[in-house]
């Protein structure tokens, strides 16, 4: 695999997400805007075009992805909040990427990505520890995740995409 691939490393979960570690990944989630804002406003528009890596996404499609991903994610916890443990719905994030709203340009997918955090935050912030433990299921997985996971998962997730753009910018 190439190095460039999990430029954080791969998510891993070794322990549970203990109540302590909720407020830093919290942090993560809130301030993934403005550490994107940072780094594409110090790189040009034409380095965003580039791969991070051979086969790899340009550093705008991974900007988009993140928009997709993280408004998911944020719907996946509201219905982890006000359902009991539901099913959530995948989806193919290869094919969302080919879509035709995925343009040259990721100022809307940055709105997109400052908006549904500040929301995602406020939400975060307003819940109690017993509500980390609320479940959402994957069925491709074929398990329950407790929202305490999917909130480690997600702040890994903006690391390893904000080190793509950073891949990309570098390049």
């Amino acid at each position: 695999m190439h190095a460039n691939a999990y430029p954080v490393g791969r998510f891993e979960l070794t322990t549970p997400i203990a109540d302590d570690q909720i407020p830093s990944l919290i942090e993560s989630i809130r301030t993934l805007p403005i550490r994107l804002d940072e780094l594409v406003s110090t790189g040009s528009a034409g380095k965003l075009a580039a791969s991070y890596r051979e086969g790899g996404w340009t550093g705008i499609q991974v900007i988009h992805h993140l928009a997709d991903s993280h408004m998911n994610a944020f719907m996946r916890f509201k219905l982890a909040l006000t359902e009991d443990s539901p099913t959530i719905r995948p989806y193919n994030h290869d094919a969302w990427a080919e879509t035709a709203d995925n343009v040259p340009v990721c100022d809307a997918s940055l709105m997109i990505l400052r908006g549904v955090h500040t929301r995602w935050s406020t939400l975060l912030d307003s819940m109690p520890p017993g509500d980390f433990d609320r479940t959402f299921h994957h069925p491709q997985q074929a398990r329950d995740f407790p929202l305490r996971t999917a909130l480690a998962l997600y702040a890994w997730h903006g690391r390893h995409h904000v080190e793509h753009v950073r891949l990309c910018l570098n390049g």
